[in-house]
């Protein structure tokens, strides 16, 4: 079975009507997570902690799908990278 790994982060935007980060230095990773459940808890726990900042943006982003996994292996897997 496939791991379904999930990616928690987010910080300050440069206007709350884009998904543009004020500095891509400052993101804030709050981590990794097994799966989407654990993610969204992790999410929801710094959404909250952040709800009076309007600028502040909380994400996930789907590792598992960065993959290719109807091939063995995929692209970035195969050049090595």
């Amino acid at each position: 079975m496939a791991q379904r790994l999930h990616l928690v982060f987010g910080g300050e935007l440069v206007s709350p009507e884009q998904n543009v980060f004020k500095d891509v230095k400052d993101i804030h990773i709050v981590g990794m997570f097994p799966d989407y459940a654990s993610a969204f808890n992790a999410w929801k726990g710094e959404a909250q902690r952040t709800v009076d900042n309007a600028h502040m943006r909380y994400f996930i982003a789907h590792i598992h799908r960065l993959r290719e996994e109807s091939k063995a292996s995929s692209l970035t897997e195969e050049m090595g990278i």
